[in-house]
């Protein structure tokens, strides 16, 4: 098969697109046929190397894979040769307490496609058979591949985590990102009201387009300040997953009693706290990674039905992965980023 791999770390520059051998399916498991496969942010981190992360090489990144089902392993019953399917991009080990209670994601073992595992930029793929889901019809396999990882993260952070609410007030940062406007969607499927930042007014609009209440620039403006002219006592729930840039500005626009939850910090990892504010506020930090399968399974129908909708901003053919991976990097994109496989 032609693959997107890399063998060393680096810039985009480092992507091949090569001949790669052909996945084949083994007990339980299943090769996808993809038809397309979304970017993340997580493949730049990985492409250009994670600190302590070791990553096996060659390697093939890409978690976020829509196709058809090319061969079943031994023991698949439930699925057939020719389905459209997603994948759930989190692998865990299966057997561990985590896993039998359905919350794989806190699995000691969980990983994710194209992180420790070939993922899915390349013309095949292979999966355990039960991260193989149907694909909502109302898709096609681009808008499909750009919904798993960022709604099911979204959906974790905000209803598995935070625990929302309907009515409550939601302020999400970088809404142009793929959790961020996947959190601006459910977010309004719970009819709160949303704050959002975003950069530029192109972004602010599409932002609106969206759902969001109320838009800022973060680049501009104080974002917490200009929240709490509007909800004098700050907001229910923060959706942060830029990390040190923005981690001050999202603690002050908490309300009293508020939870920020985030699950990222692409801008850096250094962030300070004042005690005081945490215990005379009584505020709740919440980490979030991923999710389960479960949850997957409980968002899908809301995509299916219209209510949450994939947010596609460009598309490249696989061979052109190295111009994606760019592309990514310049922050432009509204949405997801998504490489066609022919």
């Amino acid at each position: 098969m032609q693959a997107i791999r890399f063998h060393e770390h680096g810039g985009p520059e480092v992507l091949r697109f090569e001949a790669a051998p052909d996945p084949v399916a083994g007990c339980g498991e299943v090769v996808v046929r993809v038809r397309a496969c979304a970017l993340n942010h997580l493949d730049l981190f990985v492409r250009a190397g994670i600190p302590g992360a070791r990553i096996p090489m060659p390697h093939i990144p890409g978690s976020d894979v829509a196709g058809e089902i090319a061969a079943l392993g031994e023991g698949v019953r439930d699925l057939a040769v020719g389905q459209k399917v997603v994948l759930s991009p989190g692998v865990s080990c299966g057997h561990c307490a985590a896993c039998d209670a359905c919350q794989e994601n806190f699995c000691r073992h969980y990983t994710v496609l194209g992180y420790a595992l070939d993922g899915g930029c390349a013309q095949y793929v292979k999966a355990p058979a039960e991260n193989a889901l149907p694909m909502p019809p109302n898709l096609d396999f681009v808008e499909a591949a750009a919904v798993p990882l960022v709604f099911l993260t979204a959906w974790h952070m905000l209803v598995a985590r935070a625990g929302l609410r309907p009515g409550q007030d939601v302020l999400v940062l970088a809404a142009s990102s793929g959790v961020g406007s996947a959190a601006v969607q459910i977010a309004k499927l719970f009819h709160c009201r949303v704050f959002a930042t975003a950069g530029g007014e192109r972004k602010l609009e599409l932002a609106r387009q969206l759902g969001a209440d109320y838009v800022f620039d973060h680049y501009r403006e104080t974002f917490a300040a200009e929240v709490k002219k509007i909800a004098s006592r700050g907001v229910d729930v923060v959706v942060e997953h830029v990390g040190q840039a923005t981690w001050e500005q999202s603690v002050r626009a908490l309300a009293s009693g508020g939870t920020l939850v985030t699950c990222g910090a692409t801008s850096g990892h250094q962030a300070t706290l004042d005690l005081r504010h945490l215990f005379a506020r009584q505020l709740r930090f919440v980490g979030s990674y991923m999710g389960s399968r479960s949850e997957l399974r409980e968002l899908l129908p809301f995509v299916a039905s219209g209510q949450l909708r994939p947010v596609v901003d460009r598309v490249f053919p696989l061979a052109e992965a190295t111009a994606a991976h760019r592309y990514l990097e310049e922050k432009q994109q509204f949405g997801k980023v998504v490489l066609s496989v022919s």
